[in-house]
């Protein structure tokens, strides 16, 4: 939980009717690193939770980029990135739990590989796990596919996979 309740204070903006045509998806900096901490402990158990602290070091670390989708002015998902050379990578990506189902993750993804492939990155990479089905075919339907297994990866000592795709515009 981040300080002042911030989860519960998204969580309750968050309404019934949520149409993902009046999202938008914009980058956003260390200075939304609260907002971004909250969006991630609705997300995460609490042993995963990112604080504040954690997103302000990433996002002012060289390479790092983050998208708020943002849903009638509610903060309702998050992807963050790092770049190395001409490959990047997905830090995390979430979406509230009020505001699943709605196609806002495919959003993320998508803004995700525009985003670094205009920066011109031809690879991105991530981790996830072997348990988690939904976000496997997610990412499965936007075109990674298994390139390897993190043994352990978690603390819980759950597995990773690996999955990889070209960024758009590249070939091979």
């Amino acid at each position: 939980m981040t300080p002042h309740g911030a989860p519960s204070l998204l969580s309750d903006r968050l309404v019934e009717d949520r149409p993902t045509d009046q999202t938008g998806i914009t980058a956003v900096g260390y200075t939304q690193a609260p907002v971004l901490a909250a969006l991630h402990a609705l997300s995460f158990s609490q042993d995963e939770q990112w604080s504040t602290q954690a997103m302000e070091e990433l996002l002012t670390s060289v390479g790092v980029w983050a998208g708020l989708a943002v849903w009638q002015g509610t903060p309702a998902g998050m992807i963050m990135l790092r770049r190395a050379a001409d490959e990047a990578e997905v830090l995390t990506l979430c979406v509230a739990p009020a505001m699943r189902r709605y196609g806002l993750a495919s959003q993320l993804v998508a803004w995700g590989l525009s985003t670094a492939a205009t920066a011109g990155v031809a690879e991105m990479f991530l981790e996830v796990s072997v348990r988690n089905g939904g976000a496997i075919a997610l990412y499965q339907q936007a075109g990674f596919a298994r390139f390897g297994l993190r043994k352990r990866y978690y603390a819980d000592g759950s597995d990773a996979y690996v999955l990889g795709r070209l960024c758009a515009g590249q070939s091979g």
